[in-house]
């Protein structure tokens, strides 16, 4: 790759997808230059073609980075106790499901599982790698109170991100996630927007610097009884600043996925939107905001039911885009997979079809080509949960 990236970015004013952006005063002494070039990064050819292989055609991301403690609620739903020797036997399930590359192009892991292997002794990441998938690591230390803020949160985890960062691709990830959380009912107040803007750049930049694709995660909480329209103007609020900050860290786009919310009305909203409304109002956000050389929109589900998120991927589907729109879901891929393996050795494979059933029908959906005729009734069910955390 050549020695100076492609682009450069303006400090003194710029115009961004139809919104001005006013940065601070920039010197334009001869010792300072309003123009920054940014220059290109030892990794940047492998970041470049590690995002474009998980925003492949048909395939998406399993999200399978719950906490210890997240998981532990998980196995508690079906009567299992939260130890790492049960939190090991399920994801060994996910990890070594068989022909589950040919719908899922990246998993992202919790650190723990990153480092854990199959009760055969192989190591989790090699059995993600041979099936085609690129493993992926959860690297935010999770949300704490922002002070001074509406009772909102910020995500923390910079501190010794770099350090942590080189041993993670050492052990083989190749992309990060980092989540932070804006709450509409709470405002969102300019602080937390702007904290979880500047958070996001930092860990991106930081993330592309050790080899690590970033996906960039300001997850718009469903809680709410607001509708569409206003989630609509808070998503365009927070896109806007997560990108300012993007550029000014000097992130390469091109080297990015996106984990977005989709454009949906208040948990609690009475008024609730079909799929082709989700998909034009998302779709309406993402083109006001999001530049084009960004390679994968990798929606999550955020408590939709597995039927619903997949409905509403579908039907952003049905037009051409100019990026590779897909999935990155947890519970949306992983709730029937849960309930049909209970615990029991016996139950590992049913529950490996229920995987690749619910990866086949988000495969088909970023196609555009799912329909939900056949669906049970547990995948109609939504998994809504207030103020969620993992």
């Amino acid at each position: 790759m050549a020695a100076l990236l492609k682009s450069s970015v303006c400090l003194g004013s710029s115009q961004f997808m139809g919104q001005a952006l006013k940065p601070a005063a920039v010197s334009t002494s001869a010792h300072q230059p309003a123009h920054l070039v940014v220059r290109a990064g030892p990794y940047d050819e492998e970041l470049i073609k590690t995002a474009n292989s998980i925003a492949s055609k048909g395939r998406g991301i399993l999200a399978m980075d719950e906490s210890n403690a997240t998981c532990g609620k998980r196995l508690a739903s079906i009567g299992l106790e939260n130890t790492e020797a049960n939190r090991q036997a399920y994801r060994e399930l996910l990890v070594t499901t068989p022909g589950i590359g040919a719908y899922i192009s990246g998993a992202i892991l919790f650190e723990e599982t990153l480092y854990q292997s199959t009760l055969a002794g192989k190591k989790f990441v090699d059995c993600l790698q041979e099936a085609g998938i690129a493993p992926g690591i959860k690297v935010d230390k999770g949300l704490v109170p922002l002070a001074g803020s509406n009772d909102e949160s910020w995500c923390q985890g910079l501190d010794g991100l770099a350090s942590r960062s080189a041993e993670y691709y050492k052990q083989g990830a190749r992309f990060a996630k980092w989540r932070t959380v804006v709450s509409i009912p709470n405002g969102p107040s300019r602080l937390a927007v702007v904290e979880a803007a500047w958070g996001l750049a930092r860990y991106a930049k930081i993330s592309q610097e050790h080899g690590l694709v970033p996906i960039v995660e300001p997850e718009i909480l469903l809680d709410g009884e607001h509708g569409i329209d206003r989630t609509l103007t808070v998503a365009e609020q927070v896109w806007n600043e997560v990108f300012y900050h993007l550029a000014n860290n000097n992130v390469m786009f091109e080297g990015i996925l996106l984990k977005p919310s989709m454009v949906t009305p208040g948990a609690e909203c009475k008024e609730r939107a079909s799929p082709e409304k989700v998909a034009e109002y998302t779709l309406k956000m993402l083109k006001r905001r999001v530049p084009p050389s960004v390679p994968g929109i990798m929606f999550l589900s955020g408590g939709q039911s597995e039927v619903e998120a997949t409905l509403n991927l579908n039907a952003m589907n049905q037009s051409p885009n100019p990026w590779h729109v897909s999935f990155s879901y947890a519970r949306a891929l992983q709730n029937t997979v849960l309930k049909t393996w209970g615990g029991n050795p016996e139950n590992v494979e049913k529950a490996q079809t229920a995987l690749l059933i619910r990866a086949k029908a988000n495969s088909l959906a970023q196609l555009g080509k799912y329909s939900a005729e056949g669906e049970s009734e547990e995948a109609k069910k939504g998994m809504f949960v207030a103020n969620y955390t993992y």
